[in-house]
């Protein structure tokens, strides 16, 4: 049955309907999120379907062509997502010997999965993600909360006077949090996103209905920032920015904190702290005393394997020269890069 794969527009009714229906579907998956990736970037966006016998989706993923000339195009579900696996079915009657078979067909080298499926094609990124379950009860939600270091610290930003606010301006993610977000990165190392990527996300995501940006202030100066993608039960922290000289008031715990008190009190299920990339033990260490359950993120490769330099890391170099360039130059770096980090 799995031979019965069809390629879909990101956009279809059908296609949509499908998704929302999934309840394993999280916000990588809304088309939303696939039309602002080939938007901002230029590749195109689709949803690779399979139906069963009388025509009805019962499976199916949305991928992105991404495409660097002069090598053939890989299909990749989905770049900058943290994870994104088949919706619908199982991973078994030969799906990825299917999937195989449409990737070669039409000429692309590489399709990856940023999930499981069954067989000896699935790699550990080495990335892990953290998932806290939530309750309608906040009082039992902070109490799983480790008590030293995210309770306490909690309660010294409120003494402190941090105030965290829910954004309603588009003004408050491209030049707020950007502004934030431009120094966080390049304190870290590592490029930026276009401030257009930004701007996008606002307008086909966040003013959707799909995601919120809160902004924590001390003495009315933004001092920490964070995105959040919301979807069928599911918050997931994807962005997040903060002034180093205001950690002492533990304005990020405080944002956090607000955060998933707002997830449950609109009915959501599961907080999901996002991306650890291998090596990051320290943000590893914050996110596993929030009471959450730690898990590999695996990704499945169909066809040539990646290079070695396809790691989704900076090189040392490269964080070198922007740790100590103008932030103009991470800015230029990012509109540059950030699209063959796809």
């Amino acid at each position: 049955m799995h031979d019965a794969l069809t390629i879909e527009d990101i956009g279809d009714d059908e296609w949509w309907r499908f998704v929302r229906t999934r309840p394993e579907a999280t916000p990588f998956h809304h088309p939303a999120w696939s039309r602002l990736i080939a938007e901002c970037y230029r590749y195109p966006a689709f949803a690779i379907a399979v139906r069963d016998p009388e025509g009805a989706i019962i499976g199916g993923l949305p991928v992105v062509e991404v495409r660097h000339r002069p090598a053939r195009p890989r299909w990749v579900c989905l770049p900058f997502s943290d994870h994104c696996g088949v919706l619908g079915l199982d991973a078994t009657a030969g799906l990825p010997q299917a999937l195989d078979r449409l990737r070669a067909g039409h000429g692309v080298r590489r399709l990856e999965i940023r999930g499981a499926l069954d067989g000896p094609n699935v790699v550990d990124s080495g990335a892990r993600s953290h998932v806290l379950r939530l309750t309608p009860d906040q009082d039992e939600v902070f109490a799983r909360l480790h008590k030293n270091q995210v309770q306490r610290n909690i309660k010294r930003a409120q003494r402190e006077g941090v105030t965290v606010r829910i954004t309603t301006a588009e003004r408050d993610l491209v030049d707020v949090f950007f502004g934030l977000h431009l120094r966080t990165r390049r304190r870290l190392g590592v490029p930026v996103q276009p401030r257009r990527y930004f701007r996008l996300l606002w307008r086909r995501v966040v003013s959707q209905g799909l995601g919120l940006v809160l902004v924590a202030s001390l003495d009315d100066v933004p001092v920490a920032a964070a995105v959040f993608l919301t979807f069928n039960g599911t918050m997931v922290y994807k962005y997040g920015a903060s002034d180093a000289a205001a950690w002492a008031a533990r304005p990020n715990h405080l944002l956090f904190w607000d955060a998933i008190r707002w997830a449950c009190d609109h009915g959501y299920d599961r907080f999901d702290f996002g991306r650890t990339d291998a090596g990051d033990e320290s943000l590893r260490l914050f996110k596993s005393r929030w009471g959450t359950v730690e898990r590999p993120l695996v990704h499945t490769v169909l066809g040539a394997p990646p290079g070695a330099a396809a790691t989704g890391t900076v090189p040392p170099r490269v964080r070198s020269v922007i740790s100590r360039s103008p932030l103009i130059v991470n800015r230029a770096l990012g509109t540059l890069l950030y699209r063959r980090a796809a």
